[in-house]
Order: structure tokens, then C-alpha cells, then sequence
């Protein structure tokens, strides 16, 4: 199991934000700036290039549900990013599909 997959089976701790049958948002441990939350997918899929067709409507969720948190936290004022890491050069350290919200100060661009 995936430390995500652990999270979501609540056999380990997270701060958690927003849950519904197909998400989970909670807080990241090592935030990179005020507001850091994840949102995974309930499914376990490895990384966006490891998302098939039948995955479509699960990626749209998980969008909209990384918005309607950041507009929870109120972020939808002053503006938000969403990242999604995809393999070693792109900075995935789970892997398992996750959204970063960041928020709660300017954000550069472009990062890294």
C-alpha cells in the first residue's frame, strides 16, 4: 500500500479537509506554502500517465473537488495553483495520483 492508500484506510493520521466516496483532501506534512492540501482519488492509480478512459469522469471529479476545497478555504479570491507531478523529473514522490493546492500567497512562475 501506498502512503495515500494508508491515509485513505485511516492507518495513518492526515489533516483532513474534504472526503467524499471517490476523494479524500488533506493537509500535506511538508507544505510549500500556507495552504498545501492534496486531493487523491480514492482509486489507486499510480500517476496521470497511468490514468485510462475509464478513468474520465474520476479526473473531472477530482478537478472540481480541488476547486470547490479551495474555494472551502477560501483561496478563490486572491487565486490558487493546482500541480499534478508525473515521474522523478517532474518531482512525484507518491505514487499515487494527487492534485497540490497551494495557495495563501503569490505564487512565481515558473516554479522549480
Amino acid at each position: 500500500m501506498t502512503l495515500f492508500e494508508k491515509i485513505i484506510a485511516r492507518q495513518i493520521p492526515a489533516q483532513i479537509v474534504f472526503e467524499d466516496d471517490q476523494v479524500l483532501a488533506f493537509r500535506d506534512i511538508h507544505p510549500q506554502a500556507p495552504t498545501h492540501v492534496l486531493v487523491i482519488p480514492k482509486k489507486a492509480i499510480p500517476r496521470i500517465d497511468g490514468a485510462g478512459a475509464d478513468d474520465q469522469a474520476l479526473l473531472g471529479h477530482l478537478l472540481l473537488k480541488a476547486a470547490q476545497v479551495a474555494r472551502t478555504l477560501g483561496l478563490d479570491g486572491t487565486g490558487y495553483r493546482l500541480v499534478i507531478n508525473n515521474g522523478r523529473d517532474g518531482g512525484e514522490s507518491v505514487p499515487h495520483l494527487h492534485v497540490h493546492l497551494l495557495g495563501g500567497r503569490p505564487l512565481s512562475w515558473p516554479p522549480g
